[in-house]
């Protein structure tokens, strides 16, 4: 079998950056474009192939730039348009992509079309957005059109006295969804959100929430599964809806074709199972490149009353949810991703291994090994490769910034007002779960605020404590450092790339509690992965049929290999 053909967004290694926590260049404590270049050869030289940047465009912020007020304009404190074409020249210059996030499920409430079309029934804008008229208890009480409830709580509704009339908004009120059944609405979503950037030389697009744009019009009661409450999550009506491939499809024919057959698109697609990612992704479909799949986060994260809390968990499980991924690309033209960090969620550390102070820099360049081992395109996250961790439990509520995080804990505290033991364990799960954990400053340096702004600038949310010893400078003068097995993990995936990026992948001891051990193969090269997630020695197993190859030890994360995986112990080796 000879070599796959190569593919950009394949083969390449992305990494997000938040720009709010990426780097301050103007002292004002928020990070901008301008912040972005000076790293960009640190980025090139740990092997980043694509960046991807999370939103820059006109907002008011409600949701962190995911409110987008002109797709066609730049958020003032970020910088300028001459910025972003620079960005995107600079990056092109060293031979790298960038994408950016394409948010178009919502707009937010201070878009020019939603201003417009709130204000009667029968403007150019009036059927862009999702209105429905009240329902009316038996006392004449006006009520929203159904118990469907938004993502970060309360009602999905929300009423406008001027068309009498409620508008669907799945996320915050200030975004309010936009209408995808409307032809003269996607018509002018794509020309703005999509080709505008296209024609300025964007490579690509990480799609939010690719799979919310398609409801069931007919707007039903979501199914009860909390009694008790007023409005319920109404995800069988929104999910993977009716119209969703149709209408990807034709982001694809008619706009995306255009710009040549290698635009990437890779879509967040949550609560997917793998008949329906396949639709998403398979070659033939002609709709996505790839999506996130999230079943390693379910993994260790669930939702009870509406708010993200941390659950007991076991390796086996864990496995099971890499497997999904990396499965799919196995008899099927499908593609997959390979990520355990964004913006969304928990840092990886604090989630699948440990930061024990013992164990924390062992464990973290196992990660970076099972996930630069790993078939299909790699995303990093800002921060991933120096082993940034979860926030500190010196946190209180007035250092959170997310909305969602506030709207839960407002949820809570009036649920259990008085109660200071539950509220006491509700506040140390919000530290644990909350998206914030994502998106503190990166730390660059042991200097004031880590050197994401200067000394006497205050940061838009609190640094985190240890960034005197977990910061870049301090990796990159460690040759024993998380960040230097990051660099050497990804020039081994381009040097072994037939077998790493697109090789098979199979489990070799599923139900092993601590070890994870898995094969990747291509033609007749092996490679054999074993990683010990635990603080215990325990056995490697070699598979009977490698025990009269020659194994060839390609990477560890320790100076001498025993018989026995050591704690937290990570090999990866060649068969030939």
């Amino acid at each position: 079998m000879p070599s796959p053909p190569p593919a950009w967004w394949k083969d390449g290694v992305c990494y997000q950056i938040w720009p709010s926590s990426y780097k301050d260049s103007n002292s004002d404590g928020l990070g901008d474009i301008p912040g972005i270049l000076p790293t960009l050869n640190y980025l090139r030289d740990l092997g980043i192939d694509i960046i991807w940047l999370s939103p820059t465009y006109a907002s008011p912020q409600a949701d962190m730039g995911y409110d987008i007020s002109d797709f066609e304009a730049i958020y003032p404190p970020f910088g300028t348009m001459a910025d972003m074409d620079m960005l995107i020249s600079e990056v092109h210059r060293r031979g790298m992509r960038i994408i950016l996030d394409l948010v178009i499920n919502h707009t937010s409430d201070q878009h020019v079309w939603f201003k417009e079309s709130r204000k009667s029934r029968d403007n150019k804008y009036s059927d862009f957005y999702m209105w429905q008229p009240p329902k009316y208890a038996p006392d004449g009480t006006r009520r929203p059109p159904n118990n469907w409830r938004s993502s970060f709580g309360g009602s999905a509704w929300e009423y406008v006295l001027e068309r009498d009339q409620y508008y669907l908004h799945l996320f915050a009120k200030e975004q309010p969804d936009l209408n995808w059944e409307n032809p003269v609405a996607r018509k002018a979503i794509y020309e703005t959100a999509i080709e505008y950037w296209l024609k300025k030389g964007v490579d690509g697009f990480r799609v939010d929430v690719a799979n919310l744009y398609s409801k069931d019009v007919s707007f039903p009661d979501a199914k009860i599964l909390e009694p008790d409450a007023e409005t319920q999550f109404p995800f069988e009506h929104c999910l993977n809806g009716p119209r969703i491939h149709e209408f990807l499809k034709e982001i694809r024919r008619d706009v995306l074709d255009k710009y040549g057959e290698d635009v990437m698109m890779v879509g967040e697609c949550w609560m997917t199972e793998r008949d329906e990612v396949i639709r998403y992704v398979s070659k033939g479909e002609k709709e996505l490149n790839m999506i996130f799949d999230f079943a390693m986060a379910s993994v260790v994260m669930e939702f009870e009353d509406g708010a993200p809390k941390t659950r007991e968990w076991k390796l086996p499980e864990l496995k099971a949810a890499v497997a999904k991924a990396q499965l799919l690309t196995q008899d099927t033209e499908a593609w997959t991703t390979v990520f355990a960090e964004n913006h969304d969620v928990p840092r990886s550390l604090s989630r699948y291994a440990t930061t024990d102070p013992k164990w924390k820099v062992k464990a973290g360049k196992l990660l970076a090994v099972m996930l630069a081992t790993l078939t299909g395109t790699l995303f990093l996250y800002q921060g991933q490769e120096i082993g940034m961790v979860n926030v500190p439990d010196s946190w209180t509520v007035e250092d959170f910034r997310d909305i969602a995080s506030l709207n839960s804990w407002k949820a809570t505290a009036e649920r259990y007002a008085g109660d200071e033991e539950k509220l006491c364990k509700a506040l140390q799960m919000l530290r644990m779960t909350s998206r914030d954990n994502a998106r503190t400053p990166v730390q660059w340096d042991d200097g004031p605020n880590a050197g994401f702004c200067p000394q006497g600038v205050k940061p838009w949310i609190r640094v985190h404590d240890n960034y005197k010893e977990v910061n870049v400078a301090a990796a990159q003068k460690d040759p024993d450092s998380i960040l230097a097995t990051w660099k050497q993990m990804l020039r081994l995936r381009k040097q072994y790339r037939d077998v790493l990026v697109y090789g098979s992948f199979e489990i070799y001891n599923m139900e092993d509690p601590n070890v994870f051990s898995y094969v990747k193969s291509f033609e007749d090269t092996k490679i054999l992965v074993a990683l010990n997630f635990s603080s215990e020695e325990q056995d490697l197993e070699i598979p009977p049929s490698f025990k009269e190859r020659t194994m060839e030890l390609l990477v560890a994360n320790v100076d001498q290999v025993q018989d026995k995986l050591s704690a937290w112990e990570a090999r990866a080796y060649l068969v030939r």
